[in-house]
């Protein structure tokens, strides 16, 4: 197993999720740094992808001003190559099937175990098809996480039982993005998780205020903020990373 056990070992984690190469790649080590500083237990670490299906006007406007920018996965890749030098918590990937397809499956999981991510998102991956990814994650050790949404039902409880490293929990139905109010009633799908796997859990999609990040740790393991995040570097573009830290700092002590 990976150490992303670790982020969840001491009460409610708070995974901040940050788009690499937006507005630059300097800027995303000093996000990362000041989250990390600032109480993060586990940051998800986005790879741009040119059509991001799971993510909102936000993320999609970050992405693509990352590759218009230049950023590339060679340059993601020694990008965490340096930061590893100094950032020790768990560090998971986010991106599309395409973004590994493309690099080379094996030589992009290889290269994520040499230079330390601890773990993959692939939301346009479903659970029937990680298979195509699986086996070379576990040759590489790297955990390949798995989501869970609303519309999962009735394969929560098999989702759950194969789940590694933690398990994400989509908060709400469509993209990332914040939302005024989560409205799904995801105690029943968390009971359903808590009966099937020991894997910690963590909610995304939508969260993006103290108070909901509140709300949902009560229910989950960790909880999981993108698109708010995002917003603050548009707006504060180069200068963003105290920004970042003080968000960062106020959800941590909410949760």
């Amino acid at each position: 197993m990976s150490n992303i056990k670790n982020a969840f070992a001491q009460g409610k984690a708070f995974i901040p999720f940050i788009t690499c190469g937006y507005p630059d790649l300097e800027t995303t080590a000093a996000c990362v740094r000041a989250a990390v500083e600032n109480g993060a237990d586990l940051i998800e670490l986005g790879i741009p992808f040119s059509d991001p299906t799971a993510e909102g006007v936000v993320i999609q406007e970050a992405n693509l001003k990352a590759l218009q920018g230049g950023v590339t996965t060679d340059k993601i890749f020694e990008f965490v190559k340096n930061l590893r030098e100094e950032i020790k918590i768990p560090l998971v990937f986010m991106t599309y099937a395409n973004v590994v397809f493309g690099y080379g499956a094996e030589k992009f999981l290889s290269t994520c175990a040499k230079i330390g991510i601890d773990g993959i998102i692939l939301p346009d991956v479903p659970f029937e098809e990680k298979a195509e990814f699986l086996p070379l994650c576990q040759k590489y050790h790297v955990d390949l996480i798995s989501m869970i949404a609303p519309t999962s039902e009735n394969r929560i409880a098999k989702i759950s039982s194969g789940a590694e490293g933690f398990l994400y929990i989509v908060s709400s139905l469509g993209v990332t993005g914040t939302r005024t109010e989560i409205t799904t009633d995801l105690a029943p799908m968390i009971k359903i998780v808590r009966e099937n796997t020991k894997i910690p859990c963590a909610i995304g999609f939508g969260i993006s205020t103290p108070e909901q990040a509140s709300k949902m740790s009560k229910l989950a393991d960790g909880v999981i903020v993108g698109s708010a995040i995002i917003k603050i570097i548009s707006k504060y573009d180069k200068d963003a990373a105290p920004y970042v830290g003080e968000f960062v700092k106020n959800i941590k002590a909410a949760i």
